[in-house]
């Protein structure tokens, strides 16, 4: 089955009652937690904005001798903020930076929180892929609970690690765009892999399929990964993606099992 045939399979499939279903939930319980992450980080950058050291000098000469008095002030709490929007410049240039990276945040944390959703779900959405098409493949699977905390976490702290490893490319314009982005994707890549192969395959036959096919894994999560970055995709998508997936792994499980 060629890549057309099994991304448009994988639509239908995904437009079934039952996988919109399965849809609804990470779609529900990520939009509560990205509404509050959202305010909590632009509530953040208005906290930041709550306090401004003000200092001043002026020096006079008495007497033929100068005389230099310093004036400190601070301001505080809605002072600052009335400081701020008391010009439009100023008022707009506040507002739109403080959403913006808010926004900018939400989105990239959507993708994580997402993803740890949707492991839950993964093994119901390839059962019932199973049930539709591929009754002759069993879901033999060589996860358990114990290992799958580990490698998340395993990932997690990678993750984190390329993040700062990537500082300095940060401040390079276009170049930033994709340093920022490569260690949410490293992360994005191995849990939906795992997701999805650890439900289906022996270890083995992960092992071989991802050997075989790295390149052409790596092109589909990529370009899922993308696609997530559309605000509130990654909500309903993430069961496309492992629908999307699942079918990839079924089919090349079949070819394994069938030599």
């Amino acid at each position: 089955m060629n890549e057309q045939k099994i991304f448009l399979l994988s639509i239908k499939d995904f437009l079934t009652p039952k996988m919109l279903k399965y849809a609804l939930l990470p779609f529900i319980i990520s939009l509560i937690v990205m509404y509050i992450l959202f305010f909590v980080i632009a509530g953040i950058g208005i906290e930041q904005l709550g306090s401004l050291d003000v200092q001043s000098s002026q020096t006079t000469i008495q007497d033929g001798i100068p005389h230099t008095e310093t004036i400190e002030a601070k301001l505080e709490g809605s002072a600052i903020m009335k400081f701020f929007m008391s010009y439009a410049v100023t008022s707009w240039l506040a507002t739109f930076f403080i959403y913006a990276i808010g926004g900018f945040l939400t989105i990239y944390a959507s993708i994580f929180v997402a993803i740890i959703i949707i492991g839950f779900l993964t093994p119901l959405v390839l059962k019932e892929l199973q049930k539709r098409h591929y009754m002759d493949i069993e879901m033999i699977g060589y996860s358990n609970p114990i290992s799958a905390i580990f490698l998340a976490l395993k990932w997690t702290a990678t993750m984190v690690l390329l993040f700062v490893l990537l500082i300095p490319f940060y401040f390079i314009p276009l170049v930033n765009i994709v340093a920022i982005n490569i260690p949410l994707y490293y992360f994005f890549h191995k849990m939906l892999t795992f997701d999805v192969s650890s439900n289906i395959c022996t270890k083995e036959e992960s092992k071989q399929i991802s050997y075989f096919n790295a390149n052409r894994l790596r092109v589909k999560t990529l370009l899922l990964y993308l696609f997530s970055l559309v605000p509130f995709a990654i909500f309903f998508g993430a069961i496309f993606f492992v629908i999307y997936l699942g079918h990839t792994y079924f089919l090349e499980v079949k070819k394994i099992r069938e030599n």
